[in-house]
């Protein structure tokens, strides 16, 4: 087997598993999960009506590159979204379909980290952080460098703290934004930070953005990596990936269909990686990806039911719990008083609530771990659900206070 292999870590749910393997939830209490970031909003009508249409494509290999016309609706998505010069985004050459940001994120690493480096490369990552940035690291053969997004840095990755010694070694940035779990956005001058950096120090950034379609105020959505170096000028979107996906965005988690788009030399050799990878999306999923990133609509509306969410949780969590609205996403990321396993395990044995502590999507990094005495909470249920959650939640708060 490959040595590596040890070097990862359980996922976060598997620690969840056997710290509920001897509880026993109340029966008379449906279970409601807050710990999964799995969306659970009806798929688009639109979207399911292209597939049942579509069915005949799956007898068809599909090409590792994809239908020009996903390509070309993802490009001009990109360039309406976050107003790109049209002639700057070439379809043919920055732009690839992908099986969900998920895979793309792992296999990012695998294609760019130059494993036989004189000195051990590094990748950078928030902490906490979604755990296939630090499995792709380690299964790359590079050094996860965590750096702490915490409350009083706003969450937000702080590269003044980073030693140059170790920049000089990084291969590879991950950022996150919205964050997850946090919520917070990276402004212009967030980007252009990490991208001077990467100038300097010639590493790639690759900007997770799969919850940028989910934020409160219609006229100010997140800015995203590829607006920013479009308008700082930067050729061919030097250095610059950015992952995006349909799962959270059109509530099609299954669908498995996400892209990839940015730097035009090295989408060409990805390809080639991706050639012999072969996380390909089906036709059948690919001509309902066009029809899903041409429509706004459905979009909107899932917006607004997370709006009416997150308005009626925080009314009743804010004051028992400190619950704050995040930036964007559907997460909350609330401090608790008491340890965030014993906080998961009592709130599941009492009130039947699944929640993700803290610790599991964080390391221990520069003397802490940011995900301590933190709990993450998914907002994905319907709205009456969420509700009678936080009512239990809020239950349980009063009982432990």
């Amino acid at each position: 087997m490959n040595p590596r292999l040890a070097l990862l870590h359980d996922y976060p749910f598997q620690k969840l598993a056997r710290l509920f393997a001897e509880l026993k939830a109340p029966t008379d209490k449906s279970p409601i999960k807050w710990s999964v970031g799995e969306p659970k909003h009806p798929a688009p009508e639109i979207v399911l009506a292209a597939i049942r249409k579509n069915l005949d494509q799956l007898s068809a290999y599909p090409s590792t590159k994809g239908l020009p016309g996903l390509r070309q609706a993802i490009a001009a998505w990109l360039q309406k979204r976050f107003r790109l010069v049209p002639e700057s985004l070439d379809p043919e050459r920055h732009v690839l379909p992908v099986s969900g940001s998920r895979e793309a994120l792992f296999s990012i690493a695998q294609a760019v980290v130059d494993s036989t480096a004189a000195h051990t490369p590094v990748v950078i990552m928030p902490n906490p952080f979604y755990q296939i940035y630090e499995g792709a690291a380690l299964l790359a053969g590079a050094e996860p460098y965590y750096l702490n997004t915490t409350a009083e840095n706003g969450y937000r990755m702080d590269f003044s703290s980073v030693p140059s010694e170790v920049l000089d070694r990084t291969a590879l940035v991950y950022v996150c934004s919205p964050g997850n779990p946090a919520g917070a956005v990276l402004d212009a001058d967030d980007y252009r930070g990490v991208l001077e950096l990467a100038e300097k120090h010639d590493f790639i950034v690759a900007s997770d953005e799969c919850y940028s379609e989910i934020y409160f105020d219609e006229a100010t959505p997140p800015v995203g990596l590829l607006e920013v170096a479009s308008n700082l000028g930067i050729a061919d979107y030097r250095r610059c990936l950015v992952f995006h996906s349909l799962s959270k965005r059109s509530n099609l988690p299954g669908l498995r269909s996400g892209f990839v788009a940015g730097d035009g030399e090295l989408m060409a050799s990805y390809l080639k990686y991706r050639t012999y990878h072969g996380a390909t999306l089906s036709n059948t999923a690919q001509l309902a990806s066009v029809v899903a990133w041409n429509d706004e609509t459905h979009v909107a509306q899932n917006r607004a039911q997370y709006r009416a969410k997150f308005d009626a949780v925080l009314d009743i969590l804010g004051p028992v719990m400190g619950a704050t609205r995040p930036d964007a996403g559907f997460y909350l990321w609330p401090k608790v008083d008491i340890s965030d396993e014993d906080f998961a395990r009592g709130l599941y044995a009492g009130e039947n609530v699944t929640v993700l502590p803290g610790s599991y999507l964080s390391r221990d990094a520069q003397g802490i771990n940011p995900g301590s005495h933190h709990v993450r909470m998914a907002l994905v249920a319907p709205l009456d659900e969420c509700v009678d959650a936080a009512q239990r939640v809020q239950r349980y708060c009063e009982q432990i206070s």
